[in-house]
């Protein structure tokens, strides 16, 4: 190769610098996609309101948050279902009613999830990639998907007690003393297993999720490069892989999502009527009896409303994140420099 054209050497960008610029991503994500789902939840609201107990998955791409239906929650997404004719109108509505913050009123819980998992995800994902392509060398093809595999998985196993933690806050106004006794009760009735509970319809999803996703990505962008001439990929090329990539492993995946859903509010429902968990509750009997029900079509519900979820997000959390690292790349580059 010509000295000329040959890649520069790449500076390096620290573990603290990668995990700054995955928790910038997953806050700039939350607050552009949370009130996309706000006036999705507000206008299913109208049309469909739950009683009170009930329970519903709220998801703004990058986290899910089963939400418990009780009055004087602070779901006011859903207390105020409102009158609207269409997106666009319960949009306007709800600035001119309840003021532009109204629309970030699901942010709170979104952002005590999906920032640490965020940042765990991705930190772990380029730290791996980088030690698998010490041993086996740059052109691996496989070496995005077995990341991709332990990130996520690292990922859903640390985050699913805290999401059980978090459930339980939710529905009712806990103190720290409250909330270690019930932690504690869960722990010596049902053993420390049961702090993860749902984490495997959660893995079932999310981990090939993640193989597929950073795969497609990291091939999209090598291509997208190629084609524009560049070593380097750019803003807009970071985000269109993100884009594509995140879109094809949402429509793959949604059966899990379909199960997962299905899942978290049965349980939920069992364990708040103290009705004791049927045996019949693993994924794969809850999948045969959507398709008994629905048909094949069945576990493909509410593709439309993922894809519009998922698509901007993964643009999003992945072209900030590549942002952010460049961003400390060049200051790494400058300090060594002088």
């Amino acid at each position: 190769m010509d000295p000329e054209t040959r890649r520069p050497e790449i500076i390096k960008v620290t573990p603290l610098q990668q995990m700054i610029a995955s928790c910038t991503g997953a806050i700039l994500t939350s607050l552009i996609v949370t009130p996309l789902d706000v006036v999705k939840i507000r206008l299913q609201a109208q049309n469909n309101p739950l009683p009170k107990g009930k329970c519903f998955v709220y998801s703004n791409g990058l986290m899910d948050h089963l939400c418990v239906c009780e009055e004087g929650g602070n779901k006011l997404w859903y207390k105020k279902p409102g009158s609207f004719q269409g997106t666009l109108d319960a949009f306007l509505k709800i600035i001119r009613n309840e003021g532009i913050k109204s629309l970030w009123s699901g942010l709170p819980p979104t952002l005590v999830m999906a920032v640490p998992a965020t940042v765990i995800y991705f930190t772990c994902y380029d730290q791996l990639t980088a030690l698998l392509r010490s041993k086996l060398g740059e052109n691996k093809t496989c070496i995005p998907i077995v990341a991709g595999i332990v990130a996520r998985f690292g990922a859903v196993t640390v985050i699913s007690p805290l999401e059980l933690i978090r459930t339980k806050m939710q529905s009712k106004k806990f103190s720290y003393m409250e909330l270690h006794r019930f932690v504690s009760k869960k722990v010596s009735e049902d053993g420390w297993i049961s702090l993860w509970r749902g984490w495997a319809s959660t893995v079932l999803r999310d981990v090939p999720f993640s193989a597929m996703y950073w795969y497609n990505y990291e091939i999209l962008k090598k291509w997208l490069c190629e084609k524009s001439g560049l070593y380097e990929p750019t803003f807009m090329i970071n985000f269109t892989s993100g884009a594509l990539s995140g879109s094809f492993a949402a429509v793959v995946t949604l059966p899990f999502d379909v199960v997962k859903t299905q899942k978290q509010t049965q349980l939920w429902t069992y364990e708040s009527c103290k009705i004791s968990v049927p045996l019949h509750m693993s994924t794969w009997v809850i999948m045969k009896n959507i398709v008994a029900k629905n048909g094949f079509s069945g576990l493909f519900s509410g593709l439309i409303p993922r894809l519009i979820k998922i698509a901007p997000a993964c643009a999003i959390m992945i072209s900030t994140y590549e942002f952010g690292k460049a961003f400390f790349q060049k200051r790494n580059v400058r300090r060594q420099q002088y």
